[in-house]
């Protein structure tokens, strides 16, 4: 749709012809010489001196041309433009990030396909993790992985194609070896400090507990304190005991081994 951003600089058109009726036109003397036989020269010519003034009138080509220059300088003012249609936006209703275990356990390949074909255990988190990416619309998504350290390889975005990319772009031991899962619920919580949304959700994935104990350079117990209302988190363990007594002061969840599994189908036929 056309339109003017400031419509009431129109009002300028008629300006020019204000101006023409109203202002008292330019008028301009010039110099001349006096001869002491004008009057013979007058009777000689058979012409009769009087006073006067000269207008000189313009061509109409040049009034054209000063009416258009007008016309346009007035409609730039003014500022047309072109309005397409609405545009929505989807805001972000909820921030979700995958914390992601990739040390050297989730090389082991017992997980099976649908066909009975063995699976690595990677692979089949990035098999179901990449399609509870893909049903996110309208949420953002972050991604940590974490092995002997944790990093973010995802910040939080609603750019859903490239999160799943970068996650099947993720291999087995470039964290380290080891399982540091403090390390990743700290730096989750530390990646939510900015953030906004009204609905904020952890989903934790390893194959089991920390076997790297050490005090987390991202979170204290006091944050975790404060934060565990916010950040839920779940993970299988084939020691539910030990990994309950680790990590009871996260507000996490603690599964038994089959349990992420049975939690990612349950994931697909509800959907998120």
């Amino acid at each position: 749709m056309f339109e003017l951003a400031w419509p009431l600089a129109l009002l300028a058109l008629p300006l020019p012809l204000l101006v023409w009726w109203l202002a008292p036109p330019y008028r301009s003397q010039e110099a001349s010489i006096q001869i002491p036989f004008f009057g013979k020269l007058a009777e000689a010519t058979r012409q009769t001196p009087e006073p006067g003034a000269v207008v000189r009138r313009r061509l109409s080509i040049q009034m054209a041309i000063a009416a258009l220059a007008w016309v346009l300088t007035v409609l730039a003012i003014a500022r047309p433009q072109w309005v397409g249609a609405a545009v929505t936006r989807e805001v972000a209703a909820r921030d979700l990030l995958l914390a992601v275990d990739i040390s050297g356990s989730m090389q082991q390949s017992d997980f099976r396909r649908q066909g009975g074909a063995p699976l690595k255990r990677l692979d089949g988190v990035k098999a179901v993790v990449g399609d509870f990416i893909a049903r996110r619309h309208g949420d953002r998504v972050a991604l940590v992985l974490f092995g002997t350290r944790a990093y973010v390889q995802v910040p939080f975005t609603q750019d859903l194609q490239t999160a799943r990319t970068l996650l099947d772009q993720t291999e087995v031991g470039m964290a380290g070896q080891q399982t540091a899962i403090g390390d990743s619920i700290g730096l989750a919580i530390k990646v939510f400090e900015a953030s906004k949304a009204p609905q904020k959700l952890v989903v934790l994935l390893t194959d089991g507990g920390a076997n790297l104990m050490r005090p987390s350079p991202y979170v204290t117990t006091s944050m975790i304190d404060a934060e565990q209302n916010d950040y839920p988190s779940g993970w299988t363990n084939p020691t539910t005991g030990q990994t309950t007594n680790n990590w009871s002061v996260s507000g996490s969840y603690a599964y038994q081994k089959k349990a992420a599994m049975m939690w990612t189908s349950q994931m697909q036929r509800n959907h998120w």
